[in-house]
């Protein structure tokens, strides 16, 4: 078997990500022009060479601005797909205004959280933390890699690698490695896991997908940081793979860039966002929520000011979010990570900086 570092010498990792940082780089209007270029091409491949269909995979802002994108921009008629459900109401307001098609998602929330466990942090370090908490023999290695840095053949026996938990989240959810390593970190009374986007998201939209023969455009962002930045870098914008044929023409976008095209294309922004401001210098961002999603996901929610997500739940749907917050244990979880939560917050205008560019959920 080869090692990561060979496989990554054979798919011309380097030379991908060096010519997505290019494009990063790139003027404003040049990343639009190219973002049109890229969503035409996919359909050309998509559409007139394989003969399947094509659509839009839509959730918050980013993929609501990809859809009128496609749409208004590229003049293409391209239907949108979403687990519209889940989403703030006032997203799905707008999904609706769009005409966007529903899924239902496999399970219900609550079942997924009980049966896998809390989405934090991000979901690699979620991913890793599950593994942590479900040991075998196959996974002893990636295991002790988590744990130490230290990785096997097949990651080029590293001595301090990424795969390492960062300190911080060691300290709290090590210990279940305490007696193999030697250390003594803590073990929380909960499971960890990243699995809600598969059963909520993911495997809805993926089942619609292949009943409708159809290859989906993504309004991701390498700007997001985790694990989208690494597969757009290595990747690209239109990806034919083996197992996953996708678009994400946004690519190279940073927030800002995103923002300014949901301007110009007027796009519907949903109310959870509040409004799209520019600052003192010239920086475009929403009053009020910068990122969406299920109302109980755990996600990036250690790096937000307050008033965070939750906060904002409170405010919205009092008891929605006393159901996640008491009755669905979420709020012994956010003691455990030290999020604050049970204290009300009157001011609910965004508390961070509008002067920012980028907001990057990284692995801290």
């Amino acid at each position: 078997m080869k090692n990561v570092y060979e496989q990554m010498a054979e798919t011309r990792a380097a030379e991908n990500i060096s010519a997505m940082k290019q494009k990063q780089a790139l003027p404003y209007e040049l990343k639009v022009r190219a973002a049109k270029q890229r969503v035409l091409e996919y359909y050309h491949e998509i559409c007139d060479v394989r003969g399947a269909d094509v659509h839009v995979s839509v959730g918050g802002l980013d993929s609501i601005t990809l859809f009128v994108f496609i749409r208004d921009y590229c003049g293409l008629d391209v239907p949108g797909v979403s687990a519209s459900i889940l989403e703030d109401k006032s997203v799905q307001e707008v999904h609706k205004t769009l005409g966007i098609e529903c899924v239902k998602p496999i399970k219900p929330k609550a079942q997924v959280i009980k049966e896998f466990g809390y989405p934090i942090i991000s979901k690699e370090i979620a991913a890793k933390i599950e593994l942590l908490q479900n040991p075998s023999e196959k996974n002893k290695t990636v295991r002790h890699a988590i744990i130490t840095g230290e990785t096997g053949e097949y990651g080029g026996f590293q001595k301090d690698s990424r795969m390492k938990l960062p300190q911080r989240w060691l300290e709290l959810f090590g210990g279940y490695e305490n007696e193999n390593e030697g250390v003594n970190y803590k073990t929380p009374d909960f499971k960890v896991s990243a699995k809600c986007c598969y059963y909520l998201k993911e495997k809805p939209c993926d089942d619609w997908a292949k009943a409708h023969n159809s290859f989906p455009y993504l309004g991701l962002m390498a700007s997001e940081g985790g694990r989208r930045q690494k597969a757009l870098m290595l990747h690209g914008c239109n990806y034919y793979g083996k197992t996953t044929v996708r678009s994400c023409p946004f690519a190279p976008f940073s927030r800002n860039d995103l923002l300014r095209l949901a301007v110009e294309l007027n796009v519907p922004v949903p109310a959870i966002y509040g409004t799209i401001e520019r600052n003192a210098k010239g920086e475009y961002y929403t009053t009020k929520a910068q990122r969406t999603g299920c109302s109980m996901c755990g996600f990036g929610i250690h790096m937000e000011k307050r008033p965070h997500r939750f906060d904002r739940l409170r405010k919205e749907n009092y008891k929605e979010w006393r159901f996640w917050m008491y009755d669905m244990g979420w709020g012994k979880v956010l003691d455990y990570i030290g999020v604050p939560w049970e204290d009300e917050v009157e001011e609910y205008e965004q508390a961070l900086i509008p002067g920012f560019v980028d907001y990057v959920w990284e692995d801290k």
